[in-house]
């Protein structure tokens, strides 16, 4: 789950899940951290792991509620999938 933590401290764990031998990765995140999530995929496919053949393999968005001090609250979320290319 992508939040405060710095771009790159997702990205390395990301590219130390790969490398210890997952075929895939997911990246989740919610409402502001969304755009950092995006961030993250661009950064592990493109330029830290870009000799390994990555890609972002599946995007979900989905909207999830809960109520917070008796109000119904709706947060946008995002889950996207990196994984190897075949």
């Amino acid at each position: 789950m992508v939040g405060k933590k710095p771009i790159m401290s997702y990205a390395k764990a990301l590219s130390i899940q790969l490398k210890e031998g997952n075929s895939e990765v997911n990246i989740r995140a919610r409402g502001k951290f969304i755009s950092k999530a995006v961030d993250v995929a661009e950064l592990a496919t493109k330029r830290l792991l870009k000799n390994h053949n990555l890609s972002v393999k599946d995007i979900k968005i989905d909207t999830e509620s809960f109520e917070h001090e008796g109000k119904q609250i709706n947060v946008s979320t995002i889950d996207l999938k990196i994984g190897k290319v075949n």
